[in-house]
């Protein structure tokens, strides 16, 4: 695999060969400071990111690597009209390996097919989040031990969500999965999602507007913010940002093992004083990001 693009670029053993590398960071992080020396990192972001670039620049300065990019456009050629594939075919040239977010969807594929060292979507658009995907997988396989026979919730802007899509495809292969599909009627999640993906595996979801209701039934609560920067009228984003506010009043009748997911950031969606319950997983979430890209890179580099 020289890209990833789309999680489904990733087969379950090839996951489970970056979980299982993840977690031997995690326990021996000395093992892996010089594995990158004198290789780069470029990290070209289109679109602004605080968790994603930093644990992009994190991974790879912790396995001895250097980065070098740009965190908006306007900081880059393509503020003077440079294309993508321009962009991409320059950056080859002073890079080991591309990190790259862009807010069209597609742009990281039409990079993959340009640039000559391997491209890795950083999120493209309401599409897909791969590396997101890693951290959340990650953070299921620590906190539940398994993938399989999971109800997992998704609650919030599920029409937007790139994490939630990339979620959906990646859970959806493995057995005895339920969706509960939680937000209101304008950011329902995608017919093409339910259709190519859950109809056609024949997984079982439900749709609702109450979380309250399915509450008690989640193994997994996976929250989304509502993204201001997907609305065209402003006044339909007001409208529905506080659609879902997560509280401690309203766990109480939540599984005690239950998993609290959230790729952040959050705006309001979940109360800080939600932060403290044992159950909560979003901070966990981040650093262990971290150490999926720091396994993703040493795969495309073909780093032993």
């Amino acid at each position: 695999m020289k890209n990833l693009i789309d999680i489904l670029d990733l087969s379950k053993e090839e996951i489970s060969s970056l979980i299982k590398t993840a977690d031997d960071i995690i326990s021996n992080p000395e093992k892996y400071r010089e594995k990158c020396r004198y290789k780069k990192l470029a990290t070209l972001f289109f679109e602004p990111s605080t968790r994603t670039r930093l644990s992009f620049e994190a991974a790879m300065m912790e396995l001895g690597g250097n980065v070098l990019g740009f965190s908006e456009a306007q900081s880059s050629s393509a503020s003077k009209g440079e294309s993508v594939s321009d962009t991409v075919k320059v950056v080859s040239c002073y890079a080991d390996i591309i990190a790259m977010r862009h807010p069209k969807e597609g742009a990281p594929r039409v990079a993959a097919q340009r640039a000559s060292v391997p491209i890795i979507n950083a999120g493209d658009g309401g599409h897909n989040h791969p590396t997101q995907t890693l951290a959340d997988l990650l953070t299921i396989y620590r906190e539940k031990g398994t993938f399989t026979g999971l109800n997992i919730g998704l609650c919030g802007d599920l029409k937007f969500g790139r994490t939630v899509h990339s979620l959906i495809n990646a859970m959806s292969r493995y057995s005895g999965i339920r969706f509960t599909l939680i937000s209101p009627e304008e950011l329902k999640i995608p017919d093409y999602v339910k259709h190519d993906v859950m109809d056609r595996q024949g997984i079982p979801y439900v749709e609702t507007r109450d979380l309250q209701e399915v509450m008690p039934q989640l193994d997994i609560l996976y929250m989304t913010r509502v993204q201001r920067e997907r609305f065209f009228n402003e006044a339909d984003y007001i409208r529905l940002k506080d659609s879902y506010v997560l509280t401690p009043q309203k766990l109480e009748h939540a599984k005690s093992d239950l998993c609290i997911m959230h790729p952040l950031p959050r705006v309001n969606e979940i109360s800080v004083s939600v932060d403290d319950d044992p159950r909560a997983c979003y901070f966990k979430q981040v650093l262990y990001g971290k150490y999926m890209r720091m396994a993703l890179i040493l795969k495309l580099l073909e780093v032993d």
